[in-house]
């Protein structure tokens, strides 16, 4: 199968769910934005995953479980998010053993998949699918919002009487302001109006 390669671009605090975050991952080559809704702890852990230089005084889950895969001796090969499901995405961790290079691959939720990748400096892919259904092309020249407060976005059934232009333009800023959740649901009405045409 067909990878795309993703970068890790932030993680913001979301705006819709109390005490979750949203991952934002990157095709590398396309700059589609793929927003992954994470827990609290998932966030911190991936934080710190990227910080080489800042050390917990305790281990965390995925600081341990990476003790243990380098002690088994294996190393993290690649972490694939090969499907999306109601807004839920799966995730693979692909380990191989430096002995006698057998492969293992273990089912995993995807914060923690990128927890584990960051910390082995390990690629992080997708398939066309995902990026197709869960995908988010922002565009840079979006202009400001007039007031400089946060955009307010219509959501649910006031979507329907917004034109499918302005949807595309709410859909950006969106994204410009990182309030994936909103941005999901704009996507996500743009593209069944799209069928409709189609």
């Amino acid at each position: 199968m067909d990878y795309q390669r993703l970068t890790i671009r932030g993680i913001s605090y979301s705006q819709t769910q109390s005490g979750a975050y949203a991952l934002l991952l990157e095709h590398e080559e396309t700059n589609v934005k793929l927003p992954v809704v994470i827990g609290n702890f998932e966030a911190q852990s991936i934080s710190l995953g990227l910080e080489k230089d800042i050390h917990p005084p305790r281990p965390l889950t995925h600081d341990l479980f990476s003790k243990f895969v380098t002690q088994a001796n294996y190393e993290l090969v690649s972490v694939i998010i090969y499907q999306i499901v109601d807004g839920v995405f799966f995730s693979n961790i692909n380990f191989k053993n430096k002995s006698n290079n057998e492969e293992m691959i273990m089912d995993a939720r995807t914060s923690d998949a990128v927890a584990m990748a960051v910390r082995f400096d390990a690629p992080i892919y997708t398939t066309q699918q995902v990026l197709d259904e869960a995908g988010i092309l922002l565009e840079l020249d979006v202009p400001p919002t007039e007031d400089g407060d946060a955009e307010e976005f219509p959501s649910g059934e006031n979507l329907s009487n917004v034109s499918l232009e302005e949807l595309q333009k709410l859909l950006e800023i969106a994204v410009k302001d990182e309030d994936f959740d909103a941005a999901l649901d704009l996507q996500e009405e743009i593209k069944r109006r799209k069928k409709k045409i189609d």
